[in-house]
């Protein structure tokens, strides 16, 4: 398909603008400690998708576009996302990130958790150059970010209703930060409120249906595609959103109930976890109607994020927004 010169702007825009985040990126996580140098730019060097300064460029191109300053916050942003990694990788008992091992497992516990800490420290460094609005805007995510790993530990408390809960973990550990990326890019590109707001409420729900699509890739029986084990997150014990469907109708359907105990029995447990009886258990439920419906709420989420770029002027940067809404709700890894 043609595309017009108005896209081929954005996309040459965002093209280059990731070129440069990348490669500063380097040289802001260089440090003269030699541990902390090596395990610093550790993860960064493994990949990623680098969604977050995606957003964070094509949002400022509906303002002054790829400035210093919008390349700044695209660095703070990933770093903090980065920085996030290093510690949920130690409390959920992770192995590998990113198909490499993940930092504990290369350093330790301590190493790991000091060194997710310095990426704070140096995002926060960024943002502080960018001024008082940009310090309270990353102060605010990263209380989120702790906030929805707080209540993902401790699980909802009595009479809470657990769905709306996970949601809400979700949104917290996932949609704030990118929801700050989305907004960040037009703040700094000096884009008018109204973009500002929209950009913020496409985030926060296009996070939530990011992760609930991850929900379904971790039970994929395809782990050359996915990059995943199949099952991490039941085997540490996570309750993602098919597992509360299926204790939902495990409570009315003998069947559901059966597989349900199959599953809860080994997860938890890394030696257990690891069985070929827990693998056909994660295989039935990804082949189970619990996992479609996780899938639907996923694009119900992404229909909502993509309704509100209706406060967005027509061209290309709402098109590209829309076009990845859709295509972040049918991925596959």
């Amino acid at each position: 398909m043609m595309m017009s010169p108005s896209m081929r702007h954005v996309v040459n825009a965002i093209d280059e603008g990731l070129v440069e985040i990348e490669r500063q990126l380097i040289g802001d996580l260089e440090f003269t400690d030699s541990v902390a140098d090596a395990a610093g730019r550790y993860l960064l060097e493994a990949g990623g998708k680098r969604v977050r300064p995606m957003l964070i460029l094509l949002a400022a191109q509906l303002g002054d576009g790829n400035t210093q300053d919008v390349y700044d916050a695209a660095k703070a942003i990933e770093i903090t996302h980065l920085a996030s990694l290093y510690h949920d990788d130690v409390m959920d008992h992770a192995d590998r990130r990113r198909g490499v091992p993940s930092a504990h497992t290369v350093w330790g516990n301590s190493v790991a958790i000091l060194t997710g800490d310095l990426l704070f420290a140096r995002a926060s460094q960024l943002m502080a150059n960018l001024g008082e609005r940009a310090i309270r805007l990353q102060a605010d995510t990263f209380e989120r970010l702790v906030l929805g790993q707080l209540h993902e530990t401790v699980g909802p408390e009595n009479g809470e209703d657990e769905e709306q809960h996970y949601i809400q973990v979700l949104a917290d550990k996932t949609g704030s930060l990118i929801s700050t990326a989305a907004r960040a890019g037009a703040l700094f590109a000096h884009a008018p409120d109204s973009v500002q707001e929209a950009l913020r409420e496409y985030g926060e729900k296009i996070g939530v249906a990011f992760q609930l699509v991850d929900d379904v890739i971790d039970l994929s029986p395809q782990p050359d595609q996915t990059g995943k084990v199949p099952g991490t997150d039941l085997r540490q014990g996570v309750a993602t959103l098919p597992m509360i469907y299926l204790r939902q109708s495990a409570k009315t359907d003998a069947a559901d109930a059966d597989l349900l105990r199959r599953i809860e029995d080994e997860s938890g447990d890394v030696e257990a976890a690891a069985s070929e009886s827990f693998l056909t258990a994660v295989a039935d439920l990804y082949a189970h109607p619990v996992t479609e419906r996780t899938r639907a709420e996923a694009k119900k989420w992404a229909a909502e994020a993509i309704a509100t770029l209706d406060d967005l002027p027509e061209g290309p940067v709402r098109d590209a927004l829309t076009r990845f809404g859709r295509k972040l709700a049918d991925r596959d890894r």
